[in-house]
């Protein structure tokens, strides 16, 4: 049976003004109800005007609300959060979770997207909310399809817990094989990277119009490259023209990609399916060909991940306000040279530990697909 929410739901503005000490919340798409997610912004804040949200009422930004971030409090008696959420009580004909589940669904977050209005970002406001159609079954199949979806999202959660475990146990070998790349207990040679570098050149501008959905090839941008790995989910794909710029942009297999604006020094190295593919790197990304006789790609990808590369890209920021790397700043990079066959070891370790992952991964995919 369809009926419509704001039958089953009703605002709850109760103010804290009585200056309670009661714990701030926020609420995000990712955690829910989160607990000192302002830090200590609010601390001196007056308090007042803050909403309280008992436990088992909702509560949401109207101007977060597109990227799901709405849950019902279930961790203390009562919270409060700012003044400019929503807060709402549900019947009791209506499962708290089973609404929960609603609320996060593609269908919901579509028909947000359609119906939220706002000159700067959208806004739900609750009464957009109210006249959102939802199936209500009896209150014992609510029950029924919660048990299903709560076990299901609990194997995601489990599989995502895998993938993280694993990505701690690469730094872990890391540190175990090299030591603190920091401190470099072992005296390895710490050498500038430019004398290593055969080739260094960064991306491409202005492709836009090469964009195509049908492409033949693909465009590597920064959200494809994090943590010592290129994504080739969500990669663009492209016509890429036949000219000089082209060919200078276009990525062989080993090449170390650096990351050279916005987020500084994500890495990746480019595997032969995407050589093989056909790919070419944006302008936030420099292409770097190494003498792989004395550095690994990978290896190299590692160490600009550890403490001792993270603060080299800190202190090489060109501009506190837009941040940005030029070539002498990546040429310039200082790194820690094992023994190659060392070096080897450790790329042999991660390569099985990514052979892991990418079943997990597949896994995944499939329960997502499956809730």
């Amino acid at each position: 049976m369809k009926v419509r929410l704001g039958d089953y739901i009703q605002e709850y503005s109760v103010k804290n003004k009585d200056d309670e000490n009661i714990s701030v919340y926020s609420v995000t798409n990712t955690k829910g109800f989160c607990k000192d997610y302002f830090g200590k912004e609010v601390a001196s804040k007056d308090k007042t005007t803050y909403k309280i949200v008992p436990y088992g009422y909702f509560a949401y930004n109207p101007s977060r609300i597109n990227v799901g971030s709405v849950d019902w409090q279930r961790k203390e008696k009562k919270v409060i959060v700012s003044p400019l959420y929503n807060v709402f009580s549900v019947s009791p004909n209506l499962e708290r979770q089973y609404l929960y589940y609603y609320l996060k669904s593609d269908f919901v977050l579509q028909r947000i997207k359609a119906v939220a209005t706002g000159s700067v970002r959208d806004n739900l406001k609750l009464s957009m909310l109210y006249e959102f159609p939802i199936e209500l079954p009896k209150l014992e199949n609510q029950r029924k399809i919660v048990k299903i979806l709560d076990k299901v999202s609990d194997v995601i959660e489990k599989k995502e817990q895998e993938l993280k475990q694993l990505n701690t146990l690469v730094k872990s070998r890391f540190v175990e094989m090299f030591g603190d790349s920091k401190i470099n207990p072992n005296n390895y040679p710490i050498c500038q990277l430019s004398e290593y570098i055969n080739f260094l050149t960064s991306g491409s501008r202005g492709w836009a119009k090469y964009c195509i959905d049908s492409g033949r090839e693909w465009f590597i941008t920064i959200k494809n490259v994090k943590d010592c790995n290129i994504s080739v989910d969500n990669m663009q794909s492209i016509n890429a023209p036949d000219n000089a710029e082209a060919k200078r942009t276009k990525v062989q297999e080993g090449d170390l990609l650096i990351s050279i604006t916005a987020d500084l020094g994500r890495t990746g190295v480019i595997t032969k399916e995407i050589a093989e593919h056909g790919a070419y790197i944006n302008q936030h990304l420099t292409r770097i060909c190494l003498n792989q006789a004395i550095l690994n790609p990978l290896y190299v990808a590692y160490f600009m991940g550890t403490p001792a590369g993270k603060e080299q890209f800190e202190s090489k920021n060109q501009s506190a306000v837009k941040a940005g790397l030029n070539f002498n700043s990546i040429n310039s990079l200082k790194i820690m040279i094992p023994p190659m066959d060392v070096q080897n070891k450790f790329v042999a370790f991660v390569n099985q530990v990514n052979k892991s992952k990418s079943k997990i991964q597949k896994s995944l995919e499939e329960t997502q697909l499956l809730f």
